[in-house]
């Protein structure tokens, strides 16, 4: 209703689990690791809890996603189950054959062999076999305990079942109960997911709205933005609630800005008398959404279920698209963070969270603006082959040297390097382009839009490269040489650590950055540049770099969401060619092949 009053393409705070929106915290992808870590732990169970809403759902999904094709996965969501039912879903999940008795007359022995006989065969085979139950805070005692007594099932080798438990926070207060203790120390990897702090909120928000489509100004003031965090806690499903409801408010009033008012009232009507008081403890967040959120997640989880994609054993998961579990299996829970230690479409572009370093340009003249068109050509990359990805193989053949990552980049720019440079950076200089390197997120690549190198890591072992050249909603496909390979988010969250680098076009004389009382040519692009941005005149020649165009920066810096620091570096100056529409290689949704 209110996406074309703010220049949206859709609503960006859908509750439903679009995998389009798929933000990772920090937070999440520890959460992460340490479910991949507790998959090649070699059996006993991996517990994660959080709050209502606070993203468990989104990480099980990344979970499932990075699961080697050898895995057999039976996922149960509504775990208010007997025993006899629990072990009846288990075994059709994992679509196991048991005899069919009279009702009221089946025992779990009827169930348990031939889970037993199929976790045996499986294993023979190379196969490991994992139970994830989701909202396992509700699960009884009886259950719970027939769940410990499954963990048995192994050989002289290992346990032939992983068992991976997801729910709320009681789930934690359950197993410390005097009689769950065998259980909970077969707990070989836990988490407990919080919520996003004041920072990631505003992350968050922004990065909804730049995949709503939002190409402007986000229409939340700051002070508005501190404001949803303390009512909301940092539970993203709250926010998500809390800002549809303040856009919708806003769009009715015929409002541009979401302002404080606004907020209050959407949250009253929201959360109801919570929302004007903060949500700082977990009881008071989750008995203002009661029911109605509950049932909202789990027919979201319910939802991507039934469309899931997995075929039935033994292939019942996905292709594999990350690494080998068994690559994994060395990381010790200490180190969860480093394995996933980037982000999958998931941080905005906000430039507080990339660190820029630039390779000064001396003497580049500001090409003139290409059509649209041209700037389209330039972005899809000849490729010989589109090739599924395989981790390990991709690994070996991805180089070890970054100059080779750099021939390919400035090949994509029409610029030649000799193969044996040691110093790509400067040479380039000479043929007026500038290097940049960052640590940063892929919603900021999304919004700089070219291609660039990504740094790869296998686990703890030596960087390769590999660049970047096109992003779609849910996948990135990387190249080398002629060869690209095309993988989902998910799998480059595991590898990669948000080391980027790229190049650009730089003005007359630039040397980064542009900083109080600086004058010159590449002042006088910037001056010019901003006022094309804003439609004004072009400003007269000769001016210094001083508080007024420090706020004309800053102003464009906000409505790009870019750091408002009011320095003209090189991020800056690559969203002010895009926005002028400056001749520069961009990145490409599509690939095209020989």
């Amino acid at each position: 209703m209110y996406a074309d009053h703010f220049g949206l393409k859709q609503a960006p705070f859908s509750i439903a689990p679009d995998p389009r929106y798929l933000f990772m915290s920090e937070r999440h992808r520890e959460a992460l690791a340490h479910l991949l870590y507790g998959l090649g732990g070699g059996g006993g169970f991996v517990l994660l809890t959080g709050e209502i809403g606070a993203g468990k759902t989104t990480v099980c999904r990344c979970f499932l996603e990075q699961i080697p094709k050898r895995c057999n996965v039976a996922y149960i969501f509504n775990p208010k189950l007997t025993v006899i039912e629990l072990m009846r879903s288990v075994c059709d999940e994992f679509h196991i054959p048991y005899p069919q008795r009279e009702p009221g007359t089946a025992t779990v022995t009827d169930y348990l062999d031939p889970l037993n006989a199929f976790l045996l065969s499986t294993h023979a085979v190379g196969q490991n076999n994992v139970l994830i139950i989701d909202e396992a805070q509700n699960l009884s005692a009886d259950v719970l305990e027939q769940l410990r007594l499954m963990t048995n099932l192994e050989t002289s080798e290992r346990k032939l079942l992983q068992i991976v438990l997801i729910g709320q926070p009681e789930l934690r207060e359950m197993l410390a109960r005097p009689g769950l203790q065998q259980l909970a120390q077969r707990v070989i990897a836990r988490f407990h997911l919080e919520a996003l702090s004041e920072a990631e909120t505003v992350q968050y928000i922004r990065h909804r709205l730049a995949v709503a489509g939002l190409t402007g100004p986000i229409p939340f003031a700051t002070d508005t933005l501190r404001r949803i965090h303390r009512i909301c806690g940092g539970v993203p499903r709250r926010i998500n609630l809390l800002c549809d409801r303040a856009l919708l408010g806003a769009y009715a009033s015929h409002k541009s800005v979401v302002d404080r008012r606004v907020v209050d009232k959407a949250a009253s009507e929201v959360f109801d008398a919570e929302g004007n008081a903060s949500a700082s403890t977990a009881s008071t967040r989750r008995g203002a959404l009661g029911l109605a959120l509950a049932a909202g997640l789990a027919l979201g989880a319910a939802g991507w279920w039934a469309g899931r994609s997995f075929d039935p054993p033994p292939a019942r998961v996905r292709p594999a698209i990350v690494a080998d579990a068994a690559t994994r299996s060395a990381l010790p829970a200490s180190a969860a963070a480093a394995a996933v230690s980037a982000s999958v479409t998931s941080v905005p572009a906000v430039a507080a969270s990339a660190v820029v370093t630039s390779s000064a340009v001396t003497s580049a003249a500001m090409p003139a603006a290409a059509s649209a068109a041209e700037t389209s050509a330039s972005a899809v990359v000849a490729v010989d082959s589109v090739v599924p990805f395989d981790a390990k193989r991709a690994f070996e053949r991805w180089p070890r040297q970054e100059n080779e990552a750099w021939l390919a980049l400035a090949a994509s720019w029409k610029a030649s390097l000799d193969a044996n440079d040691r110093d790509p950076c400067r040479s380039l200089q000479a043929r007026q382009l500038g290097c940049a390197r960052m640590t940063t997120t892929l919603a900021l690549i999304r919004q700089l839009d070219r291609p660039g190198i990504v740094t790869l890591r296998e686990g703890n072992g030596p960087p390769a490269y590999a660049l970047l050249t096109a992003l779609d909603a849910d996948s990135a496909t990387l190249q080398i040489g002629t060869q690209a390979t095309r993988l989902s988010l998910g799998a480059l969250a595991v590898m990669w650590g948000g080391e980027f680098a790229t190049l650009w076009r730089a003005p007359t004389a630039y040397r980064a950055p542009l900083v109080d009382g600086s004058t010159g040519p590449a002042v006088d692009a910037l001056a010019k540049q901003l006022a094309v941005w804003s439609g004004e005149p072009a400003p007269a020649s000769g001016r210094a770099i001083d508080t007024a165009l420090k706020v004309r920066v800053a102003a464009f810096q906000r409505a790009q969401g870019l750091k408002p620091d009011g320095i003209a570096g090189p991020t800056t100056f690559m969203q002010l060619n895009r926005a002028a529409g400056v001749d520069e290689p961009r990145l490409s949704s599509a690939i095209t092949t020989r």
